[in-house]
């Protein structure tokens, strides 16, 4: 909903740098403090459950030297389990306010992954979402580019 993950090269696909780093991320969050808070504390978590804390040192370190926010909470070390389900609010920059219930999970047998699964909360929400697919499809489609990203 936010960001098209294709059109980014494949080493800066990554949320932390998007949460951190793009100005459209604080923009869209009602609360960016709380949202960026819970997501560095899972991926600690998951980087841990995975064997990879050394592994993400580097993106850290990195992350670190372009954005002292996350050096400071990174430095406060809060984890936070990444099996949840909350109702998560944004600002999306065409439709406006958007609410989506979503569910957090590990993946059995992949320390490596994890699982989020958004749902839009209210159907006026799934609605205006559907609205804005057809239309971005309906004029791809009219262009011939045939890409529906």
């Amino acid at each position: 909903m936010l960001m098209d993950y294709g059109s980014l090269p494949p080493e800066q696909r990554n949320l932390l740098r998007f949460i951190f780093l793009e100005p459209r991320a604080r923009a869209a969050q009602y609360d960016w403090e709380s949202v960026a808070k819970f997501v560095l504390g899972a991926f600690r978590v998951d980087a841990a459950r995975a064997g990879a804390a050394a592994d993400v040192e580097p993106l850290i370190d990195e992350l670190s030297r372009l954005s002292p926010k996350i050096r400071a909470m990174w430095a406060d070390n809060d984890v936070h389990g990444t099996q949840c389900e909350a109702v998560k609010h944004i600002r999306h920059p065409v439709l406006g306010p958007l609410a989506f219930e979503f569910s957090a999970f590990a993946v059995d047998g992949r320390t490596d992954l994890s699982t989020v699964v958004y749902n839009p909360a209210i159907p006026e929400d799934a609605e205006r979402i559907r609205s804005l697919i057809d239309t971005r499809f309906a004029r791809t489609r009219s262009s011939g580019s045939g890409k529906t990203g």
